[in-house]
C-alpha cells in the first residue's frame, strides 16, 4: 500500500504542477493494482475534469459512487461536472445528496447556490452562500458569489420599482 500512497502524492504533485497526462498514467497505475481505491477514482476524476474531458469525470465519480453512495466530495465533484455540462438540476441533487450526508459543507452549499443562480433563483443562491459563510466565514468563493447575487437582485428590484 505505501506504493499505492507514493504514486497517489507523486500524481498530486504532479496535477499541482499542471501535468495532468502524467498525473493520469499513475492514478491508472495506482488503480491497476488497487481498483477499488476511493481517492485514486475521485482524483483521477478530478484531473479529467481538468482536463475539460466532463464526461469521463463523471464516469469515475459515478465509479467512487458505486463503492461509496454517500462520499461526500464524489458527489460535489460530480455535482460540479454536472453543473459545467450545465445540468443544473442535476448538479442541485448531488450538493442535495452531499448535504444530506454532512449539513455543515460550505462547498456543497456554496455550490449549490451556484447551480440555483444559473437556474435563475438568485434568492435562494444567496441564502445558500449566506449559509456556506456562516460555516466558513472565509471561503472566497461563497463571499463574491454573495456579492454578485446581493447587486443583481438590487438591479431586478431597481427595474421592478
Amino acid at each position: 500500500m505505501a506504493e499505492i500512497d507514493d504514486m497517489m502524492i507523486q500524481a498530486y504533485e504532479l496535477c499541482e504542477d499542471g501535468n495532468y497526462l502524467d498525473a493520469l498514467k499513475l492514478y491508472d497505475l495506482a488503480l491497476k493494482k488497487d481498483p477499488s481505491n476511493l481517492n485514486a477514482i475521485i482524483d483521477k476524476g478530478v484531473t479529467l475534469q481538468n482536463l475539460g474531458r466532463i464526461r469521463q469525470a463523471i464516469r469515475m465519480y459515478d465509479k467512487a459512487l458505486k463503492i461509496n453512495p454517500d462520499h461526500v466530495d464524489a458527489l460535489i465533484n460530480k455535482g460540479s461536472s454536472l453543473h459545467t455540462l450545465e445540468k443544473y438540476p442535476e448538479a442541485i441533487r448531488c450538493y442535495d445528496d452531499a448535504l444530506k450526508v454532512d449539513k455543515k459543507s460550505a462547498m456543497a452549499l456554496a455550490y449549490k447556490g451556484l447551480s440555483l443562480g444559473e437556474t435563475g433563483d438568485i434568492e435562494g443562491a444567496l441564502k445558500h452562500f449566506k449559509k456556506a459563510l456562516s460555516i466558513d466565514e472565509n471561503y472566497d468563493l461563497a463571499s463574491i458569489s454573495k456579492e454578485m447575487a446581493q447587486d443583481l437582485l438590487k438591479s431586478i428590484k431597481s427595474k421592478i420599482q
